[in-house]
């Protein structure tokens, strides 16, 4: 996933200068998250911002977290629209100019540990934006966890430890990963946004400062939950088994660092995965998930195989 920010002004902006903020919005949740908690930081500070989000109101998704939400931030003063991007600038007339843009491409990258692939999606994104806007920056989010987010994350191990399921974990459990929490990621755009100037041309890690193992999140999970929780480590290809039908993230190292962000922004990370995790879980057994039917077949099918 990449997040490009334009900004539609010839000029740097003067940092904390009240801007008109449009945030396009995908329809799913590990995107729109951002875009919802973004939004609120920006209204909070007293920018103008209207959230577009692809798709229909009254469509089914719309009644899923973040979008179930977004009477926050329209009573915070924020303009909350629906529609096809085809047809944006008709949906969006007499909003007046936008300062600046979010427009969340759905591109998919590789490891940042690793030289980025010339022929990667969203490397084609950065060079369009920086040859069609004058002042932009690029943010590549990583995973995150926070409420409103709706795409399975710490969830997939909580679902299984609270019911006392061993939890497979494909590989040896030791790949690192990075995740952060969405506020973290909202954080570091709001600081583009007051430092267009200094953000100008630059991307962005938006990622928090630690990895964590496989293994290492599973035990945080149940921590959090104060639970016990058993790891189950199998090989997804001896057993013919797809990894991402079976497991919520990648199973190769997959983390990176946001150097540039704490360099160029004075960005520091507050995600604090343990305390987090807490939250999370509260919430977890709050919404009912804890006492849900959840289907368990290609779980079972790994653990007969590989125990």
């Amino acid at each position: 996933m990449e997040c490009t920010m334009e900004n539609s002004k010839a000029e740097p902006t003067v940092r904390s200068e009240k801007k008109n903020v449009l945030i396009v919005n995908t329809d799913t949740g590990g995107h729109a998250v951002i875009g919802f908690y973004f939004a609120k930081e920006l209204l909070s500070s007293g920018h103008d911002v209207t959230v577009f989000t692809v798709g229909d109101e009254d469509s089914a998704k719309m009644k899923k977290p973040p979008f179930n939400r977004f009477s926050e931030i329209v009573n915070g003063g924020g303009k909350t629209v629906w529609g096809d991007t085809s047809e944006i600038g008709k949906i969006l007339n007499g909003g007046g100019a936008f300062d600046t843009v979010l427009d969340k491409q759905r591109q998919r990258f590789g490891c940042c540990k690793d030289p980025v692939k010339s022929d990667a999606g969203h490397v084609g994104v950065e060079q369009y934006v920086s040859e069609a806007f004058p002042i932009w920056s690029s943010f590549r989010p990583q995973y995150m966890i926070g409420s409103g987010n709706n795409k399975d994350c710490e969830e997939w191990f909580f679902d299984r430890i609270v019911r006392g399921r061993a939890v497979p974990i494909p590989g040896p459990g030791l790949q690192l990963t990075n995740i952060a929490h969405v506020r973290d990621l909202s954080s570091m755009l709001f600081l583009a946004v007051e430092n267009s100037q200094a953000a100008n041309g630059k991307i962005f890690n938006c990622v928090s400062n630690r990895a964590v193992t496989l293994d290492g999140f599973a035990k945080l999970c149940a921590r959090a939950a104060g639970l016990p929780v058993e790891i189950v480590h199998y090989d997804p290809k001896a057993l013919g088994i797809d990894p991402r039908k079976a497991f919520p993230f990648r199973i190769t190292h997959f983390y990176a660092e946001p150097r540039a962000a704490t360099e160029i922004l004075q960005w520091s990370s507050t995600t604090n995965l343990p305390e987090d995790l807490k939250e999370r879980y509260e919430e977890y057994v709050k919404i009912g998930r804890d006492k849900k039917e959840i289907n368990f077949e290609l779980d079972d099918k790994i653990l007969a195989a590989a125990l």
